[in-house]
């Protein structure tokens, strides 16, 4: 039935902890206490997501980042090392190009391994956003956008767009890569924003559309798989085992 849904396990890292998300109130995270893991430590929490849902990725929310402190770079690294086959997807508040260059270059040795997030809660302007996902965009390197394998992620909360740089109304900017991010939905149990993820797949028909927040069980992954997703973000339903395990 979820077969044709990729599931990504998310880990969200609060100074150096796995904590659990809470309706997007990152105020409100705490030290995950798990039902599956028994541990915030990330590279346990993290290996055991991935083999529970057979993951190929694993989504990573720095939340020290994201709110203005430092990046977490001895546990990404940790992380990076500890599973050599999994692509990492790394939400680290980047605001602009140049802070997803900086970025790159601190975690050099993985960046092949790396698809770095850009969120529009984050990015700073709409001129961040055209350097970020034009097709001409370059880094100083001479990379382009898809060499740097970036992701945008579409935020909103209680129906507002979280959108400094009008990321949502840039339908011509958005890259192959889109997270539908319904930050009120995550770790809510109120279910898959369906709506929202139907209408970015119908502007973006060729994208791969990622969905995040709410899901509940296996007919939720389906139901998202019907409405248009590739993939969905997934952290509760799993530490409450709510998910069975998934076989390569």
């Amino acid at each position: 039935m979820t077969s044709e849904l990729n599931l990504i396990p998310v880990i969200d890292l609060l100074k150096g902890q796995v904590v659990r998300a809470v309706r997007g109130d990152r105020q409100a995270y705490r030290p995950i206490v798990s039902a599956l893991c028994g541990s915030s430590d990330p590279v346990t929490v993290a290996r055991i997501l991935c083999d529970h849902c057979a993951a190929r990725q694993l989504y990573v929310a720095d939340l020290d980042a994201l709110q203005g402190g430092a990046t977490q770079i001895a546990v990404l690294v940790d992380l990076l090392q500890a599973l050599p086959e999994i692509e990492l997807w790394l939400d680290a508040g980047l605001a602009d190009a140049s802070a997803g260059e900086a970025l790159r270059s601190r975690l050099a040795p993985f960046a092949s391994r790396i698809v770095f997030v850009f969120g529009s809660e984050s990015l700073r302007s709409r001129a961040a956003l055209e350097r970020c996902f034009a097709p001409a965009a370059a880094t100083s390197d001479g990379a382009g956008a898809d060499e740097i394998r970036a992701a945008l992620s579409l935020d909103r909360r209680d129906g507002q767009r979280l959108d400094a740089a009008g990321c949502w109304d840039a339908v011509d900017l958005w890259p192959q890569r889109l997270i539908v991010m319904t930050l009120e939905r995550v770790g809510s149990g109120a279910g898959p924003d369906l709506e929202t993820l139907q209408e970015v797949r119908r502007l973006a028909p060729r994208a791969m559309v990622i969905g995040a927040g709410g899901i509940r069980s296996q007919d939720d992954l389906a139901r998202a798989a019907a409405a248009g997703a590739d993939a969905w973000l997934v952290a509760s339903a799993l530490h409450d085992k709510q998910l069975p395990r998934m076989r390569r």
